[in-house]
């Protein structure tokens, strides 16, 4: 992971949010259907913003599931606990914006065909602001994923929603927290996007360019519960959405959410909740 400075953020933001920066096309990811294998869903609204290059993800649609190669200039919004699946195989270079809770997430990252993993990527976050116009915009979002017709709305949405941003970059929210405080949430951020994948303390801190002492230290510093038991909880968390949602089968649920035994995940599950997952199940359908 390359480090990084809001300044560079800044300067990219204030030309995607400038009004002579027209967007190619604004496709939004839905949950109409059940997601796909390893793909991306999270309980926080995403922006991704093709900078340049071609990136195509498979998405859920009212049309059904479909694929979708956007361009430069091109946006994917996806609402909370919709998703969308990557398949990273062009040359690319793409924007994302996590808004979380607390933390509003920049990631920068840049794709070469045929060539494994990614280079030059780069990440930044700053504290995300509470009752304020942002979560209106992001409710109208949300809301409009749902609609039929869209033009003319979304672009002006989004670009809105960048020129938003972009006030959070240039002046951050003041307050008491330490970069600790920030670089824990930056790291709860990462789990909750990445929790699908095998996560260790020492890939974890590896991609954050801290030791994993310290990384154990943040979360004792700032955290309620040990690392370990962080991914546990955002696994058991997702596992329950997905028992309530989709008719997955408990194998399927268990790898969708980071588990290699089935076995495992369910002694897991019903020692943090005090239900099995076919009991969860059962019950969050009658509720």
């Amino acid at each position: 992971m390359k480090a990084t400075t809001p300044t560079s953020f800044s300067n990219l933001l204030a030309l995607l949010k400038s009004p002579d920066e027209i967007f190619g096309c604004v496709v939004f990811a839905n949950d109409w259907q059940a997601p796909e294998p390893f793909s991306y869903q999270v309980n926080f609204p995403r922006l991704e913003i093709v900078v340049s290059g071609e990136y195509t993800n498979t998405i859920s649609t009212p049309e059904g599931i479909q694929t979708h190669t956007l361009t430069g200039g091109d946006a994917l919004y996806v609402a909370p606990n919709c998703w969308n699946k990557p398949d990273w195989l062009h040359s690319c270079s793409v924007l994302s914006l996590l808004y979380g809770r607390r933390q509003l997430g920049f990631s920068l990252v840049n794709k070469r065909s045929n060539v494994a993993g990614f280079y030059g990527v780069q990440k930044f976050s700053v504290p995300m602001r509470a009752g304020f116009a942002v979560d209106n915009i992001l409710e109208a979002l949300n809301a409009l994923a749902k609609e039929p017709n869209k033009a003319f709305t979304d672009e002006y949405l989004i670009k809105a929603l960048l020129a938003y941003t972009h006030q959070l970059v240039d002046r951050p929210i003041l307050t008491a927290h330490s970069r600790g405080e920030d670089l824990y949430q930056g790291i709860c951020i990462y789990i909750q996007e990445h929790y699908q994948q095998a996560l260790s303390r020492n890939e974890i801190a590896s991609h954050f360019h801290i030791s994993p002492s310290h990384l154990s230290r943040l979360f004792k510093q700032y955290g309620h519960m040990t690392l370990a038991d962080y991914i546990v909880w955002v696994r058991i968390d997702r596992a329950k959405f997905m028992l309530m949602r989709y008719e997955f089968r408990l194998v399927d649920v268990a790898c969708r959410c980071g588990f290699n035994d089935v076995n495992y995940f369910c002694r897991v599950f019903k020692a943090r909740t005090g239900k099995t997952p076919s009991e969860y199940r059962r019950l969050s359908h009658q509720s």
